[in-house]
């Protein structure tokens, strides 16, 4: 974890304090903004080049994020590594697929890539349309791991910045209790 890293988000004012309702559907009373971050090229750059220097001895030939904030940083890291990149996004059924002319099959060897990890289900959803479209996924990395570490995937991770933020279930939330307005994200 690098502590520079943190004190820039800070400086952008990506790390926000209050009550949120995060995408997973959890509550929080810290939310990182990603799209601060993801607004200055070359602090973004950086912690793609991090991540590049990090996987660069697994072969990859193919990098691939979610839609949105991980489209932007798998566009950034395939240029870094000069590989592809790919988008996988949502299907009206839950998990992702990869559509608009994206190919993906045997050989190909993927890192994916995400911007903020709470429970880790947008990278589980990449990881299985690479799985079920005959590819290999071999790395995941993270801007910024909220979980403290806690998630695993079964392939080599890398978090540039690891933070433990605690989360709740809605009914277990102590700021509901409190009445605090909730902010959905």
């Amino acid at each position: 974890m690098s502590t520079n890293h943190i004190e820039q988000l800070e400086q952008l004012g990506a790390v926000l304090n209050g009550h949120f309702q995060l995408t997973s559907g959890l509550h929080a009373d810290t939310y990182i903004e990603k799209f601060r971050l993801l607004q200055q090229p070359s602090l973004t750059e950086k912690m793609c080049d991090e991540i590049a220097k990090k996987f660069a001895e697994l072969e990859i030939n193919t990098v691939a994020g979610p839609t949105t904030g991980g489209a932007i940083l798998s566009f950034e890291l395939a240029r870094q590594l000069g590989v592809r990149s790919l988008v996988a996004e949502s299907k009206k059924n839950g998990g992702r697929e990869f559509r608009r002319g994206y190919e993906i099959g045997a050989g190909d060897r993927v890192l994916v890539i995400d911007d903020v990890l709470t429970t880790g289900g947008s990278v589980r959803d990449v990881i299985d349309a690479v799985k079920n479209a005959g590819a290999e996924a071999v790395g995941v990395a993270i801007l910024v791991d909220r979980s403290g570490g806690s998630t695993e995937f079964g392939i080599p991770f890398h978090a540039c910045i690891t933070l433990e933020i605690e989360t709740f279930l809605p009914t277990e939330c102590p700021l509901c209790q409190t009445d605090i307005p909730v902010i959905k994200t």
